[in-house]
């Protein structure tokens, strides 16, 4: 690894962040190891895919519905208690989990149960999660820190999925969710062990009413945060559910079956750790930078549709998922480090409910284009949807810009003479 001093690994100079880092790889590893046994053990009880997905909605849709809400309560309360206590509620909820799996479970209710209230942890610890975990950096630092965070959590995620297979035949999914429920007490030690006195502590908001409707007044009256959720949400539905459109094609014109998926969803993970890498060594993520990325992204994604094999299209992946880290990053650290400070709560929720939406939506619907016109016509419509949007946000930045630009120029009427 390089030192600290690199530009790359600017971040890791923190001691807090160090701390904050090392516990995310742990707690990633945990998530993505019960996120592969919930999956068994819902099939296994009720032999259906359609189950599985069911319970990924239930665990979204509080996002969706609360988000907003946890970012008021992120922006007013104390990060550091909320993100304990969200902690101890999850290990709580994975050693339910446990429970169930080893008691022999054979109703998915229960399990869905957990995944909702998973989902309403989630959305309402989420945001102070990701205040907390601004406030381990300097601001200048930031979105270093978060170019580095994607490329622990593509690693973790990789070595969570393969643990996983690993444990499964020899623990039971019960065993996974108790290593999940131990994750969440090492992400605490690491918050305890943290040093006060380096915390760079962001504005809190004032207790009022109507902290909800301020938030959403922000999103709604700052117009360059509108073009880049727009442009954020076309990309995240249309242009990143690969795990949807890699499977279709590896199934249907690739003929590689389950182990060019396989193959094809390795490749995209290391293709996630290149973008973060890509991201980390900038010494500054601009809004620039996110629409020549989309465009780019896009491009490639509509140019993958027309790939013979399964060798040259896997080649594509490596760009088109360096990209969708590069983009999400980008657009994350503007948006954070570009809002005032004491909205930071509700901004990033005001990111989670666009992320969660463009999942919700854009999976579904990139599933039935390619039932309905192939996998191949369903990648060129999301590439050039992409690319179009990536288009109309330039040209919209660009008027916005301008009129900013004559806003300031413009001389201020002389004061009536009395």
């Amino acid at each position: 690894m390089l030192p600290p001093s690199s530009s790359t690994f600017r971040a890791l100079r923190h001691h807090n962040y160090r701390l904050w880092a090392g516990a995310d790889i742990v707690s990633v590893t945990g998530t993505w190891m019960q996120v592969l046994g919930l999956n068994w053990l819902v099939l296994t009880i009720t032999d259906s895919a359609t189950s599985v997905g069911v319970s990924l909605v239930v665990q979204a849709l509080p996002t969706l519905l609360l988000g907003m809400w946890g970012g008021a309560l992120a922006d007013r309360l104390p990060t550091r208690p909320v993100v304990i206590a969200a902690q101890l509620a999850q290990a709580a909820l994975a050693a339910a989990l446990a429970v169930m799996a080893y008691t022999g479970i054979s109703s998915v209710a229960p399990i869905y149960v957990v995944a909702l209230l998973s989902g309403v942890i989630g959305a309402l610890g989420g945001p102070a999660l990701g205040r907390f975990g601004a406030e381990v950096v300097p601001p200048d630092d930031l979105p270093n820190a978060m170019a580095l965070g994607s490329i622990l959590s593509s690693g973790a995620r990789i070595l969570g999925m393969s643990l996983a297979g690993a444990l499964l035949p020899l623990t039971g999914d019960g065993g996974l969710f108790v290593i999940n429920a131990a994750t969440f007490f090492v992400v605490i030690a690491a918050v305890l062990a943290m040093r006060r006195a380096e915390f760079h502590q962001l504005e809190a908001a004032e207790r009022r009413p109507g902290a909800v409707l301020e938030g959403l007044r922000l999103v709604l009256r700052t117009p360059w945060l509108l073009v880049v959720l727009a442009l954020w949400f076309v990309s995240g539905s249309v242009g990143r559910n690969f795990q949807v459109t890699m499977a279709a094609m590896s199934a249907g014109p690739l003929g590689a079956g389950v182990g060019g998926y396989g193959l094809l969803s390795t490749v995209f993970a290391v293709g996630t750790v290149l973008g973060g890498f890509l991201a980390a060594s900038r010494p500054r993520l601009s809004v620039r930078l996110l629409l020549i990325t989309t465009f780019v992204t896009g491009a490639a994604q509509a140019l993958s549709g027309l790939m013979p094999g399964l060798w040259t299209f896997a080649a594509l992946m490596v760009p088109i998922a360096a990209g969708a880290v590069t983009v999400d990053t980008t657009v994350s650290a503007r948006a954070q480090l570009d809002s005032p400070e004491a909205m930071r709560g509700r901004i990033i929720a005001a990111l989670s409910i666009v992320s969660a939406g463009a999942g919700a939506l854009g999976g579904p619907l990139l599933g039935w284009l390619s039932d309905t016109f192939g996998p191949r016509l369903a990648l060129e419509i999301g590439g050039v949807c992409c690319v179009a949007a990536s288009l109309l946000a330039a040209v919209a930045l660009a008027r916005l810009s301008g009129r900013t630009l004559r806003q300031a120029v413009r001389p201020r009427p002389a004061p009536a003479q009395v």
